[in-house]
């Protein structure tokens, strides 16, 4: 695929807390140096949110971060949270009160959570040396607006006889099911052509639904690719036993929700990996609006310090321009260019298992130079 020329991305920067800023200034950096190459221009600006928009604004999402999101075509997000505010009642708190709005708001139902682990980060796995050798290459794609967690009725009452009940229902409609198996078929073009869809069809209703329309829908518009179908309880063996032999695992949410931190696990570090929440809307390129952030923490014990790894970052801004920008050229580009740099010995902290490290700001200068 072939990326246009002179085309302008306008997005929302949503740095956020601890070490957000810092990686987020990297992650900058590396899109504005692509841009040069690969011929596009950045329109952006830079908000509160989480913590610090407490601070400044009173709400962990203020009205005008909101309208700035509002008006682009994604959200670069960084991470939010920390000590600071954890005494907060949970509902005000930073993680919840940001994030859990912002998917409401845009309608995002889609998580793209990439495992990787280069082989030369293969000692930060915890699977076994011959399981890793060759690293890890896995995309979960999580329903992330249906399931159990959102359906109703959702209640806890006392019995007569003095009990307590809870009740949570887990719901599923053909609709939903189509729209992710749709972004799950668009990734696996983009990789290896493979789709292993993850259910409970030998106990679950909603799963039997699951396995039924996710087939449909690769029969109708995607037959090339090659789909299987696993239950989920030997879904979370095989990622540990040989995680290789996926390419795209196709979950609902409570699934995706435990065999995506799974992947993360196996996969090292959370340092290294980068996530994707798509929208139900396009924007105004035409594709869908998303979400992009790390998929780890703030990190204070270490934010302001320069010793942050931007790379979870810096990937994210990769899948953005990927998915809500179509530059797959650019996207590769800066990813390969990661890879490059870890390849040859530039290492933060968090990956240097004890050996040499470099900071933040010299990461993100190993990275752009090897974008060309």
């Amino acid at each position: 695929m072939s990326d246009p020329h002179n085309k302008e991305l306008n997005f929302a920067t949503l740095p956020g807390d601890g070490i957000g800023p810092e990686v987020m200034a990297i992650a900058m950096d590396v899109l504005r140096a692509a841009g040069e190459r690969h011929q596009f221009a950045i329109n952006t600006s830079s908000h509160d949110v989480g913590g610090i928009a407490i601070d400044n604004h009173g709400s962990a999402l203020p009205d005008s971060t909101l309208d700035a999101c509002s008006n682009a075509d994604a959200i670069l997000f960084g991470s939010v949270g920390g000590p600071k505010w954890e005494n907060l009642p949970p509902k005000e708190q930073p993680e919840r009160a940001a994030l859990l709005p912002l998917r409401k708001a845009f309608r995002l139902y889609a998580n793209l959570r990439p495992g990787n682990l280069y082989p030369e980060l293969s000692d930060l796995s915890p699977l076994r040396p011959q399981t890793v050798a060759n690293g890890i290459d896995v995309l979960c794609v999580r329903e992330l607006t249906g399931g159990v967690y959102f359906g109703q009725p959702k209640s806890t009452t006392t019995l007569e006889d003095g009990q307590e009940e809870a009740i949570d229902t887990m719901v599923y409609r053909t609709s939903e099911i189509e729209r992710v198996t749709e972004v799950a078929i668009t990734a696996a073009k983009l990789r290896s052509g493979k789709i292993c869809s993850v259910d409970k069809a030998n106990v679950l209703e909603t799963s039997v639904l699951w396995r039924r329309v996710v087939a449909e829908k690769l029969a109708a518009e995607a037959p090339e690719l090659e789909l299987s179908h696993m239950y989920v309880d030997n879904a979370a063996m095989q990622l540990v036993r040989d995680p290789n032999q996926f390419d795209v695992i196709l979950t609902e949410n409570m699934f995706g929700d435990i065999l995506s931190d799974e992947l993360a696990v196996i996969c090292g570090s959370l340092g290294m990996l980068a996530s994707a929440s798509l929208g139900a809307d396009q924007n105004s390129h035409g594709q869908p609006f998303g979400l992009y952030e790390p998929a780890g923490g703030t990190a204070p014990d270490i934010a302001g310090k320069n010793l942050a790894n931007p790379c979870a970052q810096v990937l994210s801004a990769a899948l953005m321009l990927r998915y809500s920008f179509g530059l797959e050229d650019a996207a590769n580009n800066i990813e390969n260019a990661v890879k490059a740099a870890i390849r040859e010995g530039a290492l933060t902290g968090d990956v240097a298992q004890g050996g040499p490290s470099v900071s933040t700001t010299e990461m993100g200068a190993a990275i752009i130079a090897r974008l060309n």
